[in-house]
């Protein structure tokens, strides 16, 4: 699958000091096909169909509170286009402006950040020289190739593993669940937090040239993951998110992001 073009910012946005992240902060997922989708599932999972996607790297961890503060820093929480990136005047945001500086709240530096809307993790992962994961670089990242319903496998939950069950804006720090890491090694892609991912919110099966991976601001997007809130059906390796409130110009309280790179640019970065 051919990568898509990242969309060009002004320069304000570049985060000079993050620019090239090492890529021992992200993992490497090899090419080649995976089963996307099941058929057991909620109509918006199926059919089950295989998927060839191209080398790629993701963050090992969801971008957290304290790196979305350092975006801000720089950015701002409006672009130049006027997009809200993040929703500062929520209740349920985790950052907040002191000083003439923006900082996470006490306590929350390593929890996933929430409230970012998708133009808000597009311009992060650009701003820092990678791009949103299309939905079929998340899944493969999460499921493997062994069709496994969680990213630890096809055990049911537990609190080792995930948040999930959990009260109104309740995360945890990204990195509390080791049990719970998919088969490459990527941590807590079940609850905690949902996912904006670069793929249009478009029926199965699954196509990278249909028009869905447009970068163009308008459609609903998929979220995957689950999240701190959800109950343990919801935290799959399938789950999409269909019943989700995402409006992509708004934050959520319960979804974050992550970001991928596509495995030709990364290997010009070294360790």
């Amino acid at each position: 699958m051919r990568p898509f073009l990242l969309l060009a910012l002004p320069a304000v946005l570049i985060m000079t000091a993050h620019a090239q992240m090492p890529v021992h902060d992200m993992v490497v997922i090899p090419a080649g096909s995976f089963t996307m989708g099941r058929d057991d599932g909620p109509a918006d999972e199926r059919p089950a169909h295989t998927v060839a996607v191209g080398a790629f790297r993701i963050d090992r961890y969801p971008v957290t509170n304290a790196r979305f503060a350092e975006f801000l820093q720089t950015a701002g929480h409006v672009n130049p286009q006027g997009e809200r990136l993040y929703d500062i005047d929520d209740n349920d945001a985790r950052i907040h402006r002191t000083d003439h500086r923006w900082r996470a709240d006490p306590g929350f530096e390593h929890h996933p950040v929430v409230e970012v809307s998708w133009a808000g993790a597009r311009d992060y992962c650009t701003g820092h020289g990678k791009r949103l994961p299309t939905e079929a670089e998340w899944e493969k990242a999460a499921r493997g190739n062994d069709a496994r319903r969680h990213p630890w496998g096809n055990a049911s939950p537990d609190r080792s593993r995930a948040r999930y069950d959990a009260g109104w804006n309740e995360t945890a720090p990204v990195d509390a669940h080791p049990a719970g890491a998919s088969p490459y090694g990527v941590h807590d892609m079940a609850g905690n937090a949902w996912e904006w991912v670069a793929s249009a919110y478009r029926p199965y099966p699954y196509r990278a040239d249909d028009g869905r991976e447009s970068q163009s601001t308008g459609p609903v997007r998929s979220t995957r993951g689950g999240g701190h809130d959800s109950p343990a059906a919801e935290i799959t390796t399938t789950q999409r998110g269909r019943a989700l409130s995402r409006n992509p110009r708004a934050g959520h309280h319960n979804i974050g992001f992550r970001c991928a790179i596509s495995f030709t640019d990364a290997t010009l970065q070294k360790p």
